[in-house]
């Protein structure tokens, strides 16, 4: 999966913003959405956060307060390390993040949950609340033209194949699956649960 991402890394960014291969993609309100998204994330109470899977740091960089951001693929993090200035960006492995417990205030993930099978979603929601008490999980919604689950097929610019796992959640459904909480975001492409 790290190679997955390390090849991704230079074409992430695409995805969110619609451009690339993406760009033909029917995704009627997408732009408008993420600008949503943003405002919400922007809009929670700043506090000290590890953004666990943080990727090219898209939506890092609009977490408020003093943000770690950490990831397996050097790829991404260097794009983070650019968006995230004053932060710090930490190479790690995603279900070993190495902090001490209660590190943090609050823990972040985006699209990250979503490819998290049943034993490691465990692990996760395990060790990130042993790291902060407030949990941010920010992925894709369901919707009627995809299954709740399923190896997702993926091809990379560079012509590589990949299968990954991956999950699309109602809102009320993430938020009973992380024990509760605040649906944030709720919307036709995206959900984000304050936990």
């Amino acid at each position: 999966m790290l190679d997955y991402y390390d090849r991704r890394a230079p074409e992430y960014d695409e995805w969110w913003e619609g451009s690339g291969p993406y760009a033909e993609r029917e995704r009627p309100g997408w732009h408008a959405e993420v600008a949503v998204l943003v405002e919400a994330l922007r809009a929670l109470p700043p506090a000290r956060t590890l953004d666990i899977a943080c990727g090219t740091g898209f939506l890092t960089r609009h977490l408020p307060g003093t943000v770690t951001g950490l990831d397996a693929s050097a790829a991404m993090l260097s794009i983070a390390r650019e968006r995230i200035p004053g932060g710090d960006v930490v190479q790690a492995d995603a279900l070993a993040p190495p902090f001490p417990d209660g590190t943090f205030a609050r823990v972040a993930t985006g699209h990250f949950y979503g490819h998290l099978e049943r034993a490691d979603r465990a692990c996760f929601l395990a060790r990130a609340r042993r790291l902060a008490p407030e949990l941010l999980v920010v992925d894709s919604a369901r919707r009627a033209d995809v299954p709740a689950e399923r190896m997702d097929p993926r091809v990379l610019a560079d012509g590589s194949r990949h299968a990954v796992f991956k999950r699309w959640f109602a809102p009320e459904e993430l938020a009973g699956e992380l024990g509760g909480g605040r649906i944030v975001h709720a919307g036709r492409w995206f959900v984000a649960v304050l936990a």
